[in-house]
């Protein structure tokens, strides 16, 4: 059987007329005919034309799907998608597939849920006046403090694991934000305990206080959009 190798599988991705090609762990298999592969794409998230021997540990099926199609090619040793990783923890993933990919997006909910509510419950105690409010904002934040090195330990580890550590732009960014809003979020929990009432009254303490807080909301946005682009890539015509 012919070797290929990645600049080679590339060319079947599915488009004008080329075939749909896959590979998994070293194997390329021709997956034409399947309804799921039209036009290259998989579940508007994975490409044809690539080495998906990574990406297949966090799907809902096995491999028994890959038999249904003719194996076409192998794929030259230095181009497939395996990295040395400890014997324990490959066994891990054996087991609980579901540690390579899932753990991120479970964990990266809280950090964000508790942002929003954070500031929802300071603007509805702007405008109402109701203590209760700022407290449960206050709580809030606390609470995303706890979680937010949490979401960022399994970002790391899913980088490092489903991605190779190589450079991706929306991780890039992801990083980058979750560090200033752990930041933020410290800078704002801190100047509160130290000062509790500083919403009480109009200052510019006060103030500044409150952009801290509403800058959370934005930088929780940004965190969901680009790890929402990671899970599900925004089409291009």
């Amino acid at each position: 059987m012919k070797a290929i190798d990645s600049r080679e599988l590339s060319e079947g991705n599915g488009q004008e007329g080329k075939p749909v090609y896959i590979a998994h762990q070293g194997k390329v298999f021709d997956v034409s005919e399947s309804k799921l592969w039209k036009g290259g794409l998989h579940m508007k998230r994975h490409h044809a034309g690539k080495d998906l021997t990574t990406e297949f540990q966090g799907a809902p099926h096995g491999t028994e799907v890959l038999e249904r199609y003719p194996q076409v090619a192998v794929l030259t040793k230095r181009e497939t998608a395996e990295r040395e990783i400890p014997a324990s923890l490959s066994r891990l993933l054996a087991r609980f597939p579901m540690l390579r990919r899932h753990p991120h997006p479970m964990t990266i909910h809280f950090p964000i849920v508790f942002m929003f509510s954070s500031t929802l419950f300071t603007v509805l105690y702007l405008l109402t006046g109701v203590r209760s409010f700022e407290l449960t904002a206050v709580h809030c934040l606390g609470a995303g403090i706890l979680f937010t090195p949490v979401a960022m330990a399994t970002g790391y580890g899913t980088w490092w694991l489903n991605y190779l550590a190589k450079p991706v732009r929306s991780v890039s960014i992801k990083k980058k934000v979750s560090v200033i809003l752990l930041g933020t979020e410290l800078v704002a929990f801190l100047w509160r305990v130290a000062v509790p009432d500083i919403l009480n009254a109009f200052s510019l303490a006060g103030l500044a206080y409150s952009l801290l807080i509403f800058s959370l909301l934005p930088l929780a946005t940004v965190l969901g959009w680009f790890g929402a682009q990671l899970t599900f890539p925004i089409e291009r015509d």
